[in-house]
């Protein structure tokens, strides 16, 4: 079977890619929706490809790489009542809800915001970048992945922008908080 392209959605909050890097590998538990159950347990294999997505974040979008180390399996926190998951209706015997581990690959050096991939030429059909589109995990084209990864790699971080002397004359410094102005698109 081919590898497959997935983002998955986490709230950083909850677990964030500094979480993900020291832990370099992590199960991905707590999905309540059906559909996206039905990929983790049907769709998702060992190898596939995954963008770390954070949402409700500032800003929102794709924070690294990830592998899938382990394909569907039932989410046993679903049935543990002391647990944030539980799931009275799920039991070992007739699981409803399922995850997926996947392994630590790669951080950006900053994110890939969401409003980047709705401008980047390529992503114009992935899902993430639809309307509604909430579903926690989704499909990626292979091409979508490789485009997302060569933005992310290419992002200049937080402490390479501080390490640069500015450019003298060149541009004009904003006050902090101040819009950005528009960019006229040819």
């Amino acid at each position: 079977m081919p590898k497959r392209y997935w983002l998955m959605k986490v709230e950083p909050e909850s677990y964030s890619i500094d979480d993900f890097e020291r832990d370099g590998q992590t199960c991905w538990e707590g999905v309540r929706n059906y559909q996206a159950r039905n990929t983790l347990r049907d769709d998702v294999r060992p190898g596939d490809g995954v963008l770390f997505y954070q949402s409700n974040a500032a800003p929102a979008g794709v924070a690294g790489v990830a592998e899938v180390s382990k394909g569907g399996y039932p989410d046993h926190f679903s049935w543990d009542s002391k647990h944030d998951y539980f799931d009275p209706k799920s039991s070992p015997d007739n699981p409803t809800w399922y995850m997926v581990d996947i392994r630590f690959v790669e951080r950006f050096p900053a994110v890939v915001s969401l409003a980047e991939l709705k401008s980047a030429p390529g992503l114009e059909d992935m899902m993430v970048t639809k309307r509604g589109m909430r579903l926690s995990i989704q499909p990626v084209k292979p091409e979508e992945f490789a485009i997302v990864r060569k933005l992310g790699r290419a992002k200049t971080g937080p402490a390479e922008v501080a390490k640069r002397k500015p450019a003298v004359g060149k541009a004009k410094q904003r006050k902090p908080g101040a819009k950005k102005p528009a960019r006229k698109r040819k």
